[in-house]
């Protein structure tokens, strides 16, 4: 294809009717009339021969080519912009929108000491935060309708980019008076007891070791290592998931109504448990630990303003213990 036959503001079209699925909402963004974005994406249309969106039930959906197309053309969008020299970023004073997506638990820990940071820092920088739970989040990242996910990643593919915020480990959490509180803690008793189970997709699409693989990023979408080992010692212990969520924060009110156990990190525990009358019991064996990463795309590496919100998360993470 010749790009000399195209008008390089149809792409621009194309991105914000990906990013806002909807064609009202990509004139307001343009500040066009919806006829002329209509019009541009039937120009487009004809030059790449595929519909590129149809009309549908969330908006304009966009087609395969369309979903090919998207992260490529946002990239290329940046370039340009980083060729043009974009002014140098001053947090006091500009006014921009960070797209976050978090799960409750890096929302209930993190957010608190961010916010804070953020109204001392950048008194006009918003914070949208989407949740992570979505199986498709990595595909949000690439397509450049998030900035920012935070979650617990074991591989990232090259593309994209990630720092660490804050370490976790796992706990158990129980109503009080539990019965497994009186007396030791053992993979046997245990196994006596319903589980709750917080996995973070809701759609049982985790891999054995409780990893969910998207685009070539392995996140962790449930932390039951408990319940894996029981199934691995080949000997009938079994433990009982009897009910399973999509939320950590859905698990307290079920907690004090049943005699289930859940695993939580430690750092959500502490705040639940300060909240309602549950307590913390150490889980037997070797514990597990990891890091919440924030995680972008390679896209921002000459933004500014990124690597600025990159570094105020960072520090809040920083802040998390402290008085």
């Amino acid at each position: 294809m010749d790009i000399s036959k195209i008008d390089l503001n149809l792409f621009r079209v194309f991105d914000a009717v990906m990013r806002h699925r909807s064609v009202s909402a990509a004139s307001h963004d343009l500040r066009v009339t919806p006829s002329a974005v209509s019009h541009a994406l039937a120009r487009l249309r004809q030059a790449l021969d595929d519909e590129l969106f149809v009309s549908g039930e969330q908006g304009m959906a966009p087609t395969t080519r369309a979903l090919q197309l998207a992260p490529r053309i946002r990239n290329g969008l940046d370039a340009f912009t980083a060729a043009l020299g974009a002014p140098a970023f001053n947090p006091s004073q500009a006014i921009r929108t960070f797209r976050v997506a978090a799960t409750d638990h890096a929302s209930v820990v993190l957010l608190p000491p961010l916010v804070t940071g953020l109204a001392m820092a950048g008194p006009q920088i918003d914070l949208r935060v989407l949740p992570a739970g979505r199986i498709d989040v990595i595909r949000q990242l690439d397509e450049g309708r998030i900035d920012f996910v935070l979650g617990w990643f074991k591989d990232i593919p090259e593309r994209l980019r990630r720092r660490t915020v804050f370490g976790d480990r796992e706990t158990l959490i129980m109503r009080a008076g539990h019965p497994l509180t009186a007396g030791p803690v053992t993979l046997e008793r245990l196994a006596g007891f319903p589980h709750l189970v917080i996995e973070l997709t809701g759609s049982e699409g985790q891999g054995v070791d409780g990893f969910h693989d998207e685009r070539g990023a392995l996140r962790r979408v449930w932390i039951e290592r408990l319940l894996l080992e029981m199934s691995d010692r080949g000997d009938g212990l079994m433990g009982r998931v009897a009910v399973s969520v999509p939320h950590f924060l859905v698990a307290p009110p079920l907690l004090l109504a049943s005699d289930m156990i859940a695993t939580f990190p430690r750092r959500l525990a502490r705040y639940v448990i300060a909240q309602n009358p549950l307590v913390m019991l150490e889980p037997p064996g070797q514990i597990l630990s990891g890091t919440v990463d924030i995680v972008w795309h390679q896209r921002a590496d000459q933004d500014a303003g990124s690597d600025w919100f990159v570094q105020q998360v960072i520090a809040a993470g920083a802040r998390i213990d402290q008085p």
